[in-house]
């Protein structure tokens, strides 16, 4: 009972949910709101520390135990949804706020080991990072309700508006995917080839199928190189629901003469996550899942006669991970995972050839 009362004081003492200190205002949305995998990783940090500093301190486990069940059923809903979810990111910070409340009001054996001090340290700049980038989400919301642009059209239109025609027999490629391509310097991997970069960083297959139009059909680019997936498995989406987003995909690619590759989704790996927590990815992306996806792909391509670009069988190593020396945070390539990762491309593109004349046009819908 009487922790009950105690925990009900120290949250009725808590700040609003959007504190405004001077430190926060500052952020705007853009430079404050972390991408999903860094967001989730910081909570998920959270959880840990405050289940370890509970153990160093008398009383502690029982008292909050409340506060960690909420924080840890909260993070499993964030985990099944996305780190965007305002309301579960708000249940765990408020919970995690209530647990440093409770640290501070329980008294602490003398002497206090450093490494609880250095843990609860952590812990309170954790939860103030965590609280500007709540505050950033919600601020990225509200933007979303003024002015929705779900796909992010307005990311490459300029651009496209200045993107000229093709050069006879120089076939243009479009390159559609998320921050693996985003992050791809074309240019350098690809000298002379009228390969176009149409990577948008944390975008899902439902994304890019709504940039479709805007950022593949309008270009007339020959054939496209479509690398999708990786998000869409972070994020909980079904599989199925992948596998229909690239189906149609494909079905406006070849209604619209632009013939489709599909490349493989990479491997991921947790080898640097010494180096930091945040490069944990098989818990996000499962390994198992990627090869499901990759061999539906692969016989996608078998059936409609596209070209499968497998980079997958390039860069996993013997144990099923992303070659710890092809990438320096378990997802993205490195330099050395973009040369491994263009030779291929390159083949598959010339291999692929034109887009042959339909008999009959295949039916969208």
């Amino acid at each position: 009972m009487k922790c009950a009362v105690l925990i009900c004081a120290v949250l009725a003492a808590l700040p609003a949910a959007r504190p405004q200190t001077s430190a926060t205002q500052s952020l705007t949305s853009s430079t404050a709101l972390l991408p999903d995998r860094d967001a989730f990783a910081l909570l998920q940090r959270i959880t840990q520390l405050m289940e370890s500093t509970a153990v160093a301190m008398p009383g502690m486990v029982r008292a909050a135990a409340p506060l960690m069940e909420n924080v840890k059923q909260a993070l499993v809903n964030i985990q099944a949804a996305s780190p965007k979810d305002a309301r579960q990111v708000y249940i765990l910070l408020a919970n995690a706020r209530a647990y440093l409340g409770l640290s501070d009001a329980l008294p602490k054996p003398y002497p206090f080991t450093e490494t609880a001090l250095k843990q609860l340290a952590e812990l309170r700049d954790d939860v103030t990072r965590m609280d500007t980038d709540f505050e950033a989400l919600l601020d990225y919301k509200e933007l979303r309700v003024r002015n929705p642009d779900r796909d992010e059209l307005k990311r490459y239109s300029e651009e496209n508006e200045r993107l000229g025609p093709a050069t006879p027999g120089n076939p243009r490629v479009v390159f559609l995917g998320d921050s693996i391509t985003d992050g791809w310097r074309l240019n350098e991997y690809f000298p002379g080839r009228d390969f176009v970069n149409r990577g948008i960083s944390g975008q899902i297959t439902g994304e890019m199928l709504g940039r479709m139009r805007a950022d593949v059909v309008n270009l007339r680019p020959a054939a496209m190189l479509v690398l999708a997936g990786t998000n869409d498995i972070a994020r909980g989406v079904p599989i199925g629901t992948i596998e229909n987003n690239l189906v149609m995909i494909a079905d406006i690619a070849e209604f619209n003469h632009v013939r489709p590759l599909f490349a493989s989704v990479l491997p991921v790996s947790d080898y640097h996550k010494n180096m930091n927590p945040r490069y944990e990815m098989t818990r996000q992306r499962p390994p198992s899942t990627i090869v499901t996806l990759n061999r539906w792909l692969h016989q996608f391509c078998s059936q409609r006669g596209y070209t499968y670009v497998d980079y997958y069988s390039a860069t996993v190593d013997s144990a099923g991970f992303l070659q710890a020396d092809l990438g320096d945070d378990g997802l993205h390539p490195n330099s050395k995972g973009y040369r491994a990762m263009a030779s291929i491309a390159l083949e598959a593109v010339n291999r692929a050839g034109p887009q042959q004349p339909q008999k009959k046009k295949r039916k969208l819908f």
